[in-house]
């Protein structure tokens, strides 16, 4: 298994990991598929790590399956169904993707398994293997619709239309446009800033909002309260005792 597939670097607690398949706009085969939920464990058990984020080099984000290796068996695994794939279930902490070139089929599929999704003025989204007859199996059906509603994203999974980075944004498919040339050192900038926060509240409240979808109201509160409790008990009355001695004055964050 050849590790110049992906790429990963650790800096500080934010570990940045890059498809690395420009030929082929960082499509994914077997090989590289397994490498990157290799890579996915080893951040997520990694105690110095915090947030993670995802790219890919040489202008594309991803162009999702091999296809010229699909032509050759259909025997690969579901990235979000098999336990297995790299896409199987959220981690436990968070993921941001940096968005530039393609995002399409699959490689949507890595987009959307992520929490943040940043992207440039270059990035498209899409469902392009709609005109190959592949289907999703990355779980793009399900967290789609869950980010985008059902409408729009039953509009791209049937027309396998592209979408720009700004209708993306519209969709709320992305939550932001890069405001420099480079979108992974905004991401990688991001990340850094969301690995000072105490973490214990932040990945509460990140599995609460995981949780919550499908739940009645009543149950999802009292899910959420659960999951406060552990950041009441470690971090509430010290963080509030810091902002009592004036930490947050005059609204610095």
């Amino acid at each position: 298994m050849s590790q110049e597939k992906i790429l990963m670097k650790k800096n500080g607690p934010v570990t940045t990991i890059t498809l690395n398949r420009p030929e082929v706009r960082n499509a994914l085969d077997q090989s590289s598929a397994n490498l990157l939920t290799e890579m996915f464990r080893e951040f997520d058990t990694d105690d110095s790590q915090r947030v993670a984020v995802v790219t890919g080099s040489g202008g594309a984000f991803c162009a999702g399956a091999d296809l010229k290796e699909t032509a050759t068996r259909v025997d690969y695994i579901a990235w979000a169904g098999h336990a297995d794939g790299p896409f199987h279930a959220p981690l436990s902490k968070p993921l941001i993707a940096a968005v530039s070139g393609h995002a399409c089929a699959g490689g949507l599929g890595l987009a959307l398994y992520c929490d943040i999704r940043i992207a440039d003025e270059t990035a498209v989204f899409g469902v392009f293997s709609r005109r190959w007859g592949v289907p999703m199996s990355d779980g793009t059906t399900v967290r789609l619709p869950r980010v985008i509603g059902t409408g729009p994203a039953m509009d791209m999974m049937l027309t396998g239309k592209a979408v720009t980075a700004s209708e993306a944004l519209s969709l709320g498919l992305i939550t932001r446009i890069c405001t420099s040339e480079n979108v992974v050192a905004d991401a990688e900038q991001l990340a850094q800033k969301m690995a000072t926060f105490p973490q214990v509240a932040m990945l509460s409240d990140r599995q609460s909002l995981y949780a919550q979808n499908g739940h009645p109201e009543s149950d999802a509160i009292a899910y959420e309260t659960k999951c406060a409790e552990a950041a009441k008990q470690q971090e509430a009355q010290s963080g509030a005792a810091r902002f009592a001695a004036g930490e947050g004055r005059h609204g610095a964050f």
